[in-house]
């Protein structure tokens, strides 16, 4: 550790962006993994989310500490319609795939009303979801720690940067679970996310590169509106309480 960093106003600068970064970056992690454990009973619910976020950590710590070899995977390793794909791309390719065949999968049972199979084992269910869980977390920690090399110049204030954001996401990851919980049409507004994220992970497979921003810009106001209308839906019913008959 060179604790000559600490003193540096560009050391603070780094982490401060980096961290911002790393938090918005795992928005995606963290509705994939609310969506996930929604079907769960609650203690299951709970273990599945911590074990899935400390998934994440452990993932992107690891990569951080060979960067050598993730840096490489950026390098074209296969050519197709003339187009060179790195792992990189290739992995992105298969995540976006997978995100997409999910939330196409979970929308569709939400439409159909068959959300809940009750003749499959809680245990099974379980294991189920921590293994997608996995593959994902593989998915959306290569992305985020690549785009995280070329913003820092040392593993340090990387790792730093990490285990705050993943404080953070573990703060507020039971909430946005609960909330996804308690409500279908949030669940639905959440599907739909994870399905033009996986839209944006082909796309950036491919070589056409989306700005997150406009994503994530997309994201909030579809969130702002969603949360208005619950607002609005909470103020009806005490309306209709509080109504003399």
């Amino acid at each position: 550790m060179n604790f000559e960093l600490l003193f540096l106003t560009s050391t603070w600068a780094s982490l401060l962006t980096l961290t911002a970064m790393e938090i918005v970056l795992g928005i995606d992690n963290i509705v994939f993994i609310s969506v996930l454990v929604s079907r769960l009973p609650p203690d299951l619910a709970k273990r599945a989310r911590q074990i899935g976020l400390l998934l994440a950590l452990v993932f992107r710590i690891l990569l951080l500490l060979i960067l050598s070899w993730l840096i490489g995977l950026t390098e074209p390793v296969v050519t197709l319609f003339g187009r060179g794909l790195s792992w990189r791309d290739i992995i992105l390719l298969a995540g976006g795939l997978f995100l997409i065949y999910k939330a196409t999968h979970e929308i569709h049972q939400g439409v159909e009303g068959d959300e809940h199979d009750e003749t499959k084992p809680a245990t099974a269910g379980f294991g189920a979801v921590i293994a997608q869980i996995v593959v994902i977390d593989m998915v959306f920690s290569i992305d985020s720690i690549v785009t995280a090399i070329g913003m820092a110049e040392h593993v340090e204030i990387m790792i730093a940067a990490v285990l705050i954001s993943m404080a953070v996401m573990y703060a507020a990851s039971g909430a946005i679970a609960s909330f996804i919980q308690q409500h279908p049409t949030t669940k639905m507004l959440a599907l739909a996310f994870l399905l033009m994220i996986g839209i944006a992970l082909v796309a950036d497979g491919i070589g056409f590169h989306i700005p997150r921003g406009y994503i994530y810009t997309a994201m909030a106001f579809s969130a702002l509106v969603e949360v208005l209308n619950i607002w609005s839906k909470n103020n009806r019913a005490k309306a209709r309480l509080r109504r003399p008959e």
